[in-house]
């Protein structure tokens, strides 16, 4: 940490300073070589704004507010000194991390030709986000120049004397999962802030030419730290500089309620470890209990389309939309188990089943990276996909149903488990099914790129459910292998029980009263045990 009050930099280090409102740091580079053009002067904060400026009395012009906020330096000749100062917003001490960075006249200038923000030359990457997506914008570059030289124009032309001929290239890095500290962060951010650091550790998501909008869309991930960079390259000089980094948990450390230690709503909570217990006993039992299976499988297909529906029409509150489907949900299981009663289709009953099964393996594809590939951005093309890669399970199956309703309670049936799982650990796996709702009921979502971590935490998930699927899966292979397929019609058994009994006279079932005549006999005999008592003596009139 620094001395109070002054803080001396050296190119290329990191450095831990405390900041306070009243007492603002000034932060020192000296002996900057002459061959450094430029020099990008950068503070990062976990949660606190912090004010970085040129001047001790910062203007909008020369300064700039936030977690991660940099400047950009341009030298003059023969200077060899550069000068800036930070301060935070809030009363209390702010733990921070600054770095300095030298750039030479062949390498690009990060922000070097704003036109939309306040500072004339701006490195800094906008961040926004929503529990939905994340968006990301950045003022485009310009070509390097020597000390005292005049900047190119940034818009004299789109050849290849321009910088026009710039290229963007987009990174994403994953703080550890459940680990929201501020030391973390100050350790993590350095890999992303220089340009050699961030090509060993960041993910390349995208590149940008001149042509495109510097802006763009990821999937937000509540809870888990997410940093953002951009590298500007100049394909003539083969010569690269990086942008500020930024960060984002897409939640809020100051709510109450909902807050980034406490994502998970009570009511979803209560939902899905309800709906995990039943998917448990599905995944082990679900063929010998049929009709639990069935409710299981309906419960799901009902609930999923109606919590779509209600959410696009109406503007209800969360906890009800939840208990609405939570309703609709056992509405539709129980007409499943209805509809296998009255009619007795296997084929109607597995389609359903099967297409629970075909929706889940078409988000777990559209999970890996080829989720990403930019001709599913057009809509048509995904659903298209989406719906054909679904369908293919029910199809695949048609000819041996018992399978496919064994490996179908298996797999979601312990994909149940691990939804749960996700209400109180975080965990990638959830937004397999997470981000086809998210597609479903926002119309932009489209446009987001949907990348997860996959560490040590969703590894051991993703190992728990491989385990219960494969176990439910051979339990029940091996216990039904004797057994008929499905049991029968239950409908159709019951009229030819009924008819045998109403034809058989030797059969005792035979001689029972129907059911009017028992309930008539049963109400007399509870308004017999209510009348008085007849007195003692004659009961009968006498014969004559």
């Amino acid at each position: 940490f620094c001395n109070p009050g002054l803080l001396e930099l050296s190119l290329g280090k990191f450095r831990n300073v405390l900041l306070n409102q009243t007492n603002p740091v000034e932060a020192v580079i000296r002996n900057i070589a002459s061959n450094v053009t430029v020099v990008i002067f950068q503070v990062h904060a976990q949660q606190s704004d912090v004010v970085i400026s040129f001047d001790k009395n910062p203007s909008v012009n020369s300064s700039g507010t936030g977690v991660d906020k940099g400047l950009v330096s341009i030298l003059q000749p023969q200077q060899s000194v550069c000068t800036w100062y930070l301060r935070s917003l809030d009363a209390s001490q702010v733990l921070s991390t600054a770095i300095s960075i030298p750039y030479m006249e062949k390498d690009p200038i990060p922000g070097g030709c704003n036109l939309e923000f306040d500072l004339e030359v701006d490195p800094n990457i906008y961040l926004d986000y929503t529990l939905v997506d994340i968006h990301i914008k950045f003022a485009p570059a310009n070509l390097g120049y020597t000390r005292g030289a005049n900047p190119p124009s940034c818009d004299s032309g789109t050849g290849q004397n321009s910088r026009w001929r710039l290229r963007y290239d987009v990174y994403q890095y994953f703080l550890p999962e459940n680990d929201l500290s501020e030391m973390v962060l100050m350790s993590h951010i350095r890999k992303m802030s220089e340009v050699q650091s961030i090509k060993a550790n960041g993910i390349k998501m995208l590149t940008l030419t001149t042509d495109d909008k510097t802006n763009v869309y990821f999937s937000s991930l509540p809870g888990q730290g997410v940093i953002y960079n951009v590298i500007v390259w100049d394909p003539l000089w083969n010569t690269s500089a990086a942008y500020i980094p930024v960060h984002t948990y897409a939640c809020s450390f100051a709510d109450l309620v909902d807050n980034c230690s406490s994502l998970s709503k009570l009511s979803t909570k209560v939902f899905f470890t309800a709906l995990a217990v039943l998917g448990l006993f599905t995944c082990f039992f679900g063929h010998r209990f049929w009709k639990t299976d069935l409710f299981f499988m309906g419960f799901i297909f009902a609930g999923f389309f109606f919590f779509v529906f209600i959410t696009r029409v109406t503007g209800l509150g969360y906890d009800v939309r939840l208990i609405l489907t939570a309703v609709a949900g056992i509405i539709g299981g129980l007409f499943l188990v209805a509809s296998w009663w009255r009619l007795g289709s296997v084929l109607l009953c597995m389609f359903i089943i099967g297409l629970v099964l075909g929706f889940l393996f078409s988000s777990t594809v559209f999970f890996t990276p080829l989720g990403d590939y930019r001709v599913f951005r057009d809509d048509v093309v995904f659903w298209v996909t989406f719906s054909s890669v679904a369908l293919m399970i029910p199809v695949l199956f048609v000819g041996c149903p018992r399978i496919l309703n064994i490996v179908a309670s298996g797999i979601v049936g312990s994909y149940a488990v691990i939804l749960a799982i996700a209400c109180y650990v975080y965990t990638s796996l959830a937004y397999i099914t997470l981000d086809l709702l998210r597609r479903v009921l926002n119309d932009y979502f489209s446009r987001a790129y949907t990348n997860v971590p996959f560490q040590t935490n969703d590894f051991i998930i993703l190992s728990v459910w491989i385990m219960l699927a494969l176990s439910g899966v051979t339990v029940q292979l091996r216990r039904e292998r004797s057994e008929v397929p499905f049991p029968p019609h239950p409908y159709l058994t019951w009229k030819r029980e009924r008819e045998r009994r109403s034809t058989n006279v030797l059969d005792p079932s035979h001689h029972i009263p129907p059911l009017r005549e028992r309930i008539h006999n049963k109400l007399l005999h509870i308004k017999d045990f209510f009348q008085k008592e007849q007195p003692a003596g004659e009961r009968t009139p006498l014969l004559l």
